[in-house]
C-alpha cells in the first residue's frame, strides 16, 4: 500500500472567534483524485487554503511526506512548488504574458534558467490547448482560457500534488466544459489532485473519492458510487437531492 503523500490530522481553523474548520482528518495517495463537496461556508475552501498555506492552521498537523509542514524549517514556497494551487478566480498576472505568468514560478522559486523555463511553459500550455494564446494578456482571453493559462502554471512546477479551488466556479457555462476536461485528462494520466467542485456529475465522474463537509468537518466520505448513489448521512442525501433537483 502505498504511502501518503498529504495527511492532514485534527486540523482546525478559526477566523477570530468564529470557527471555520473544526477538527478535519484526511490523507491522500499517489493518483488519488479526491473531489470535495458541500454547502457554501462548510470549510470547503478553508481546507484546500490551509492544506496549501495559504492560510496557517490554528491547530493540527499537515504532513507531507510524514513530514509536519508546520514545524519544517523550509520556506513554505518550496512546499507550495510541490503542492500546486488552481484558483477559481485564476490569479493571473494581468500585466504579463500567457508565457511569462507560466514562466515566473519556476524562474524565482525553482531558479530555472530563462530557455529552460521557456520550453517547460510551452510544453505545458500546450497541454492545456493554449499554445496559440502564448503571447496574449489575460485581459485578452475567456475565462475559461484564463483558467487553462493558470492549470499550466501550476503544472509549469511539476507538482506531486494539485488542489483545485472551484475551478469553474466563476465561470460562463459555455467554458465551464473545456476546463473540466482538461482537469479529466489530468486525472486519466494519473495526477494526484484535491478539487473542490459544486459539479456534482463531474465529481461523481472524475474522483475516485468523494468528501462531503458540512459545519467545518467531514460529515461522510467515500468512494463516489458510495456517497451519490447510497449516502449513508440524511444530511448527505439532502445536500445531494437539492443540487441534483436542481
Amino acid at each position: 500500500m502505498s504511502e501518503n503523500i498529504i495527511e492532514v490530522r485534527n486540523l482546525k481553523k478559526s477566523f477570530g472567534s468564529n470557527p471555520v474548520l473544526k477538527g478535519v482528518d484526511f490523507s491522500i495517495k499517489k493518483g488519488d483524485v479526491t473531489c470535495v463537496i458541500g454547502a457554501s461556508g462548510s470549510g470547503k475552501s478553508t481546507f484546500l487554503r490551509c492544506v496549501n498555506m495559504l492560510e496557517t492552521p490554528t491547530g493540527g498537523e499537515i504532513l507531507f511526506h510524514g513530514e509536519n509542514v508546520l514545524s519544517q524549517a523550509a520556506p513554505i514556497s518550496q512546499y507550495r512548488a510541490k503542492v500546486g494551487m488552481v484558483f477559481q478566480n485564476f490569479n493571473l498576472f494581468y500585466n504579463m504574458t500567457a508565457i511569462a505568468n507560466c514562466m515566473t514560478g519556476l524562474r524565482r522559486v525553482l531558479k530555472k534558467d530563462k530557455e529552460t523555463a521557456r520550453q517547460t511553459a510551452v510544453f505545458y500550455l500546450d497541454k492545456v490547448g493554449m499554445s496559440p494564446f502564448i503571447n496574449a494578456r489575460p485581459r485578452q482571453l475567456s475565462g475559461g482560457q484564463q483558467q487553462r493559462v493558470a492549470i499550466a502554471r501550476a503544472l509549469a512546477m511539476e507538482p506531486e500534488v494539485l488542489l483545485f479551488d472551484e475551478p469553474t466556479s466563476a465561470l460562463d457555462p459555455q467554458m465551464v466544459g473545456e476546463v473540466l476536461s482538461v482537469i479529466r485528462n489530468l486525472a486519466s494520466e494519473g495526477m494526484t489532485m484535491i478539487i473542490v467542485t459544486h459539479e456534482m456529475a463531474f465529481a461523481r465522474d472524475v474522483s475516485n473519492y468523494v468528501v462531503y463537509m458540512q459545519d467545518g468537518v467531514i460529515f461522510e466520505q467515500g468512494p463516489p458510487e458510495q456517497i451519490f448513489a447510497n449516502p449513508e448521512k440524511p444530511e448527505t442525501r439532502e445536500f445531494l437531492a437539492r443540487f441534483i433537483n436542481n
